[in-house]
């Protein structure tokens, strides 16, 4: 049995989600708590986008850090199953890949990953000690207790390797870096509305710069890291646009917009008329040191 959480029936691939607005359970979304969660239909439109522009940062550095036949792999916060779906292939049957998330209901189990509901800044780690790689993308950035988190997932096997891929939106806060007219100004103003929301919720908007000091503090050593910062395309704007109607609720009732711009917005991006940018992706590892064999007196 490879699900160890009910998720809700999947539908070509999706969960079936009658009511878009409803939380796991079927109570309404919480005024607090995670602002982009998986229980609404634009969240699996996110994935997908998101996938499209960080997926091959993300290959990349799983090569690099030798990924491969017979890994053990664990991805935090999996969200959607393009990155379950890729360690799953690389480790072949002889290794393992477990997907975790607070909600797992777009994940499938029957692409080869195990699939897990869990709380990283609450439960215990799976099988500690026990994993080559574990890697989290946009995950801890929108946690307020990502220090717990993160010691959740050091607890690697003696030569492990911890990824953490999160933005900095405040290094690079804007929509459209050209901002050059009404409809770029508009989207900027829009950027900024979304970001005061991600504060409310605890996210720390410049996470992304402190994980390096952040890998090294778990005790973790040969760290690096590098940056990723998509400057407009398709993708681009149609991430835009699912975030925008998934937040647009949470928009209105803070009053930091109103429905027209909203709408003006939407209107301009399906329009073409946005060369919409993102917050840098900021990716770091470290590895848990080899365990030294005891010295003899």
């Amino acid at each position: 049995m490879r699900v160890t959480s009910s998720p809700r029936p999947h539908v070509d691939g999706r969960p079936d989600r009658n009511d878009q607005t409803a939380a796991v359970g079927g109570e309404s979304a919480p005024a607090s708590g995670y602002l982009l969660d998986n229980a609404r239909v634009e969240a699996g439109e996110r994935f997908v986008w998101l996938a499209e522009l960080f997926d091959g940062v993300t290959r990349g550095h799983f090569e690099r850090l030798g990924v491969g036949a017979g890994s053990r792999c664990w991805e935090v916060g999996a969200g959607g199953t393009s990155i379950p779906a890729t360690l799953a292939e690389a480790v072949g049957p002889t290794g393992y890949v477990l997907a975790t998330d607070i909600d797992p209901s777009w994940l499938n189990a029957d692409d080869g990953y195990d699939v897990r509901r869990h709380d990283v800044a609450a439960d215990p780690a799976p099988e500690p000690g026990t994993f080559d790689l574990v890697h989290a993308r946009l995950v801890l950035v929108h946690l307020p207790d990502r220090a717990r988190a993160l010691a959740t997932m050091a607890a690697l096997k003696p030569g492990g390797w911890l990824l953490i891929e999160d933005a900095d939106t405040a290094l690079q806060p804007l929509a459209c870096v050209d901002d050059s007219g009404p409809e770029q100004q508009r989207a900027n103003r829009l950027r900024d509305a979304i970001r005061e929301l991600l504060t409310r919720r605890g996210a720390d908007l410049r996470y992304g710069r402190t994980l390096p000091r952040a890998l090294r503090e778990t005790g973790l050593v040969d760290v690096a890291a590098s940056g990723s910062f998509p400057v407009g395309g398709p993708a681009c704007n149609r991430l835009e646009a699912s975030t925008i109607r998934h937040v647009r609720r949470e928009l209105l009732e803070a009053g930091l917009t109103d429905a027209t711009e909203l709408d003006a917005h939407l209107a301009a991006i399906d329009a073409g008329k946005l060369d919409l940018t993102l917050a840098p992706l900021i990716s770091a590892w470290g590895r848990r040191p080899e365990e030294q064999p005891p010295t003899r007196g």
